[in-house]
């Protein structure tokens, strides 16, 4: 009953089309609605905590991808695009665009966002006044999973994370992933999800010298004793370019699914050649923080959508308000309802249906929104409206203003929670 499979379709939030491809998402408009508010509350807090919002292409050249070693450790999982009419042209700027394997790769749709925010690093001379440097972005990536893994929207081929990458001097990087630490928890505790912590190691393929991975893992495991937070290992489970911290939240099956990670990297700011000058002149070498929290909206969003039974709370509900009439008698008054409800930013509906009213009731309820005003003679002499709760049940008549203010409170507290 709480699959988002299921509730998706019923709630008509979101669908997957065979003519477009497995693994690939539409978002319905009451799916994306909810989506957008995640959006919003979500890139508030990154600009509250000094982080600066960046765009990058979906699309690089081949050559970025083999500077950042993806071509070599991940090209399995990666979709190419086929050689453009300018491909000579192409090649003389940028190689022969080949993989290791010789096959042509000219450019190559981005499984991930890094080297995109390493070449915005690149774009200037940075200071170690400018560190550390914490850019976001909310950017869709494209990853080939296969196709008896794809599961909903927890695994799926297009997908947009909610990553960052934090440029900082070696003396930074642990109270950098301090931040992303205290951030990662305060964003789970907002949605009071359950979750453990995994230290992962590194794997068989990486890149790096033993010391630089010791000094990596070392920084990871004083962070997390720091917060004292209970962790397991999970040894070789890192990524090719360094050690990760990722946070597995459990649905409401208690299955686990990986929502945040934090890694640790030496590799990318050497192979790209990033450099800060420091106090003394000199030209350094960056410390590279690798962080998305929720992971992707599209899991998050399968995982809030459970958590939920579909009954997103009031700031994130597709509509907050249903204005229902009794009768056609009383529309006139129901429509200044809905448009004295809208005026106060509130995601309101009028139900013009000719159902009886407890169809119309059934039908909203069904929708899982979490108020309706039922208006009749009545109320409308009085200006009120009857309210009903989808949580609370019915709280009875009340001054229009009254109830009003009553779901701007619940919006605002819930979106003030973590004010630091």
């Amino acid at each position: 009953q709480r699959t988002h499979q299921k509730l998706g379709r019923e709630l008509e939030l979101f669908e997957f089309f065979d003519l477009a491809g497995p693994g690939l998402v539409f978002w319905l408009p009451r799916g994306a609605v909810v989506r957008y508010e995640l959006e919003r509350w979500h890139a508030g807090e990154h600009l509250r905590r000094g982080y600066q919002p960046v765009y990058t292409p979906h699309i690089l050249r081949a050559k970025s991808w083999q500077v950042s070693g993806h071509l070599q450790n991940y090209r399995e999982n990666m979709f190419g695009v086929l050689p453009l009419d300018d491909e000579a042209e192409e090649r003389a700027h940028c190689g022969d665009g080949a993989d290791e394997e010789g096959q042509g790769f000219d450019y190559g749709l981005k499984p991930m966002n890094c080297p995109g925010h390493i070449l915005i690093y690149q774009s200037r001379l940075r200071s170690f006044r400018d560190l550390p440097l914490r850019l976001f972005e909310f950017g869709t990536v494209y990853r080939y999973e296969r196709s008896g893994v794809l599961s909903g929207l927890l695994r799926v081929r297009g997908f947009t994370q909610d990553d960052a990458h934090i440029f900082c001097a070696p003396d930074q990087y642990e109270g950098e992933i301090e931040r992303v630490l205290r951030f990662t928890m305060d964003t789970l505790d907002t949605f009071d999800f359950s979750y453990y912590v995994e230290l992962s190691t590194r794997p068989e393929k990486s890149l790096g010298t033993d010391e630089q991975w010791e000094l990596a893992e070392g920084g990871l495991r004083r962070v997390l004793e720091k917060f004292a937070i209970p962790y397991e290992v999970h040894e070789g489970e890192g990524t090719f370019y360094g050690p990760k911290i990722d946070f597995k939240v459990l649905d409401a099956l208690d299955r686990e699914w990986q929502t945040a990670t934090v890694q640790l990297d030496f590799q990318l700011p050497q192979r790209f050649g990033l450099t800060f000058i420091g106090p003394d002149g000199r030209e350094h070498e960056p410390i590279m923080i690798h962080r998305a929290i929720f992971g992707s909206f599209e899991r998050f969003m399968a995982l809030l959508t459970e958590h939920y039974g579909g009954a997103f709370p009031t700031w994130l509900s597709p509509e907050q308000v249903a204005v229902v009439p009794i009768s056609d008698e009383v529309m006139d008054y129901a429509r200044r309802v809905w448009e004295q409800s809208q005026a106060r930013g509130l995601r309101a509906v009028l139900d013009t249906s000719d159902e009886t009213l407890g169809k119309k009731i059934r039908n909203w309820t069904v929708r899982k929104v979490p108020y309706l005003f039922v208006v009749g003679r009545r109320e409308a002499e009085s200006g009120n409206v009857a309210v009903r709760s989808y949580f609370d049940g019915d709280l009875g008549a009340m001054p229009l203003s009254e109830a009003l203010d009553r779901i701007e409170q619940e919006v605002k507290e819930k979106l003030s929670r973590f004010k630091e």
